[in-house]
């Protein structure tokens, strides 16, 4: 007899149909797996074989052909466990057909026959909702509220394979929503209030994280910054359903979603120095999203940034400037989102004194030049903000911290500022702050005083600016010009934002 179940496989971060086709015939007692099957969908023989009869039903010893279909595109993972055991219960008469009938399966086995979670749940519900309205989308009690975030399914999450079976059987499929997801309002541990003096670069971060521009801190060590951009995500503002939709399906396929990322907040990335290419950009035969993808909507902070390997650091120019990133294989093509703010600190040389008043430097001027050199003109270039971070004399630090505003005013800014923004780009397609504007399109659409321009011109003249940090000043200015909820730009919005862009490099 031959069964057909409906099921669902990621690539990237997208879902595709696939159908579990099961024959069952007389002869020699094996099994056989086709469509391209890879790692875990192999080793579904052991899992399924024992949770069915774990389950209290029977595996008759028959010659079990299982087809993976489309059969040209590579399977991976263990979602197609669940599929497989009901398709053997169809085939060899122990369910009747009509039992899975607009019905799409996912899940894992364990050899006990519990339903265990699966990635990219999110994605396959997604995929659901456009593909199978009316549907029943089956998934494990793990992933019933990552797929419950897609408000247009029926979703079912059985806990026991046998438990499924059953409830076919009877049919009495159990199809119920999660519980609705309440937000609390976020409390953070730590508040930029907490930061003794440094005004100017707190200044920075919420010019940074009201227009999503890249930054990066230079300053010697024990300055702070570390400090100061550990705190950005508490003054960023909340995720649209859209953007939080996106982002919980990345971190799925990369089974790494946790609860703050399924309740909405914004990721904040900070990999080590030693990460390889393909851990922060993405890759691997089967390829994963990266760290760059994983912070995708939310910030992506490098710590002692020069510390990275500068072919590293290079792998980001194009994600910077694409908001993805493509991963080619010989057998497929897969796109990940990645937009995101990036937030570099550093020190201004090896020994990281250099620069600063009353201390000495004992690097040489060639080792600061090599130092430096670690990052690329062309990275340097799509950095919005260079910011100098000074160290704080000791005796200010035993002073009441709290002086400067804290993060609750200042994500009210941003916040603002965030919504004249989505107002003015609402007719640009993924367009929702000033940093991911195209540079001609705001050149040729704001207003900006005469004053103002001819300021931006002499100033980019002088400091040899290229047109990309020509359009990332102008961008910079238009950021601070939001925060002051000033509709024209002047020329002290430009004074700023050049003060943020250090010359070309010789």
């Amino acid at each position: 007899m031959l069964a057909a179940i409906r099921s669902a496989a990621v690539v990237g971060i997208d879902a595709y149909d696939v159908t579990v086709e099961v024959d069952a015939a007389q002869g020699l007692p094996q099994w056989i797996i086709v469509g391209l099957p890879v790692g875990a969908v192999k080793e579904s023989r052991e899992r399924v074989g024992a949770a069915i009869v774990n389950s209290g039903f029977v595996l008759p010893p028959r010659r079990i052909t299982v087809n993976l279909a489309p059969a040209d595109v590579r399977k991976e993972g263990s979602a197609f466990d669940l599929p497989i055991a009901l398709g053997i219960l169809v085939a060899t008469g122990q369910l009747d057909p009509s039992t899975v009938e607009n019905r799409i399966f996912v899940g894992e086995l364990s050899l006990d026959g519990a339903v265990r979670n699966i990635r990219g749940s999110l994605s396959v519900a997604r995929h659901v909702g456009r593909a199978w309205p009316g549907a029943v989308l089956v998934v494990p009690p793990a992933n019933h509220v990552e797929a419950g975030r897609v408000s247009n399914i029926s979703l079912a999450a059985p806990v026991t394979l046998r438990e499924l079976v059953l409830q076919l059987r009877g049919d009495d499929l159990m199809v119920g929503r999660p519980k609705e997801l309440h937000a609390a309002p976020r409390v953070y541990e730590v508040d930029f209030s907490d930061v003794v003096g440094q005004e100017s670069a707190k200044r920075a971060l919420e010019v940074a994280a009201a227009g999503s521009h890249n930054l990066i801190l230079i300053g010697p060590p024990g300055a702070g910054k570390t400090m100061l951009a550990r705190r950005l995500p508490t003054i960023l503002p909340d995720l649209s359903e859209e953007e939080a939709l996106e982002v919980i399906a990345i971190h799925s396929v990369a089974g790494v979603l946790s609860e703050d990322i399924t309740l909405g907040a914004r990721p904040f990335r900070a990999p080590h120095h030693s990460i390889s290419g393909a851990g922060l950009i993405g890759g691997g035969s089967s390829p994963r999203p990266g760290e760059v993808s994983l912070a995708h909507n939310g910030v992506l902070f490098l710590d002692e940034m020069l510390e990275f390997p500068r072919g590293v650091l290079d792998g980001l120019r194009q994600p910077l400037e694409d908001a993805t990133v493509v991963i080619a294989r010989a057998a497929m093509s897969v796109s990940f989102p990645a937009r995101f703010t990036l937030v570099g600190a550093t020190n201004p040389c090896p020994c990281g004194r250099a620069g600063e008043p009353g201390r000495k430097c004992s690097c040489g001027p060639g080792e600061v030049a090599k130092y430096a050199a670690r990052m690329s003109g062309p990275l340097a270039d799509r950095i919005d903000m260079h910011v100098s971070v000074g160290a704080v004399a000791l005796r200010d630090l035993s002073a009441d911290a709290g002086v400067g505003d804290g993060s609750a005013v200042m994500r009210e800014r941003v916040g603002n500022a965030r919504c004249v923004q989505r107002a003015r780009y609402r007719a640009l397609r993924s367009v929702t702050c000033n940093a991911h504007v195209p540079g001609r399109w705001l050149d040729r659409h704001t207003p900006i005083d005469s004053e103002a321009r001819t300021l931006l011109h002499s100033a980019a003249t002088a400091l040899e600016l290229s047109a990309r940090a020509y359009h990332r000043v102008l961008k910079v200015a238009r950021t601070i010009a939001d925060l002051a909820n000033d509709e024209r730009i002047a020329a002290k919005h430009v004074a700023e934002a050049l003060r943020y862009r250090p010359s070309a490099r010789k």
